[in-house]
């Protein structure tokens, strides 16, 4: 399904990059996939769009004040009703780290860290709701979380944004759980136990596929812009994947289609 109006409820709707170079970015992902980087709104802090073909596929934003911006991709979950998934986040060992707040007419916003400590972002859509493309170069492929606590990771994701959930496998080699489409087949979303290979240090965090034609040219595109590669691409079940950051650190992965 790559064109929808809007996102069903608990699927990644909307990505967005909190970058400490804010041209130097707009420049890197407008060359890498063909982005039309749209100008910074003062009066949204300086939030920007990046469009393909005249719809937005993703936002960034710059340092804010004194926050200074961490150079990571975050992931929003669409939700119909923002204050119900708050108090469910809560209630099943979540936090808010910023409270829903109304975006104009656009939506209402909130900032969760879930149980594993992985930050996510939660959207009750208004006028905009998000991403509605996706499946073609250039636009999301697939979200993933990497947890530390793959049990409490999938518990969190049912009961605040209501998951339909089904296990793809269970072994110590690979656990991986995924979200059901609730409005038609196939899958939005994965939770992966990472506990036994996350680095030291390294947080449960959400990560954003961007689907590409030629993985292994825009590999080279990201080198030749001084990107880094931390997973070449490798074919798999699920696609040839690899893992990628952008000049000042932010990571992202690449799928090509089998």
């Amino acid at each position: 399904m790559p064109h929808r109006d809007t996102a069903p409820v608990g699927a990644p709707c909307w990505a967005d990059l909190w970058t400490s170079d804010v041209e130097g970015s707009r420049r890197f992902y407008s060359e890498l996939f063909g982005w039309e980087a749209q100008a910074p709104d003062p009066e949204f802090g300086g939030y920007f769009m990046f469009t393909r073909d005249g719809t937005p596929v993703a936002g960034g934003m710059g340092d804010m004040g004194d926050l200074r911006a961490d150079n990571r991709w975050s992931i929003y979950l669409a939700t119909d009703d923002i204050a119900r998934a708050v108090k469910a986040a809560e209630a099943e060992g979540g936090q808010v780290t910023s409270p829903p707040a109304a975006v104009a007419d656009l939506g209402t916003q909130a900032v969760l860290t879930d149980p594993t400590g992985a930050r996510v972002g939660a959207w009750q859509p208004g006028t905009f709701p998000g991403f509605t493309v996706l499946n073609e170069p250039g636009t999301p492929s697939w979200f993933e979380l990497l947890t530390r606590d793959y049990t409490a990771a999938t518990g969190f994701y049912r009961s605040a944004f209501g998951w339909e959930t089904a296990v793809v496998s269970d072994t110590d080699e690979f656990r991986y759980t995924v979200m059901r489409n609730p409005t038609g087949e196939g899958e939005l979303a994965g939770i992966m136990d990472a506990s036994a290979f996350l680095p030291e240090g390294t947080p449960s965090y959400w990560g954003i596929f961007w689907e590409v034609d030629d993985i292994d040219a825009v590999v080279a595109e990201v080198k030749a812009r001084h990107g880094l590669v931390t997973a070449a691409p490798a074919d798999t079940p699920y696609g040839r994947l690899a893992t990628v950051a952008d000049p000042s650190g932010a990571e992202f992965k690449l799928r090509a289609p089998s």
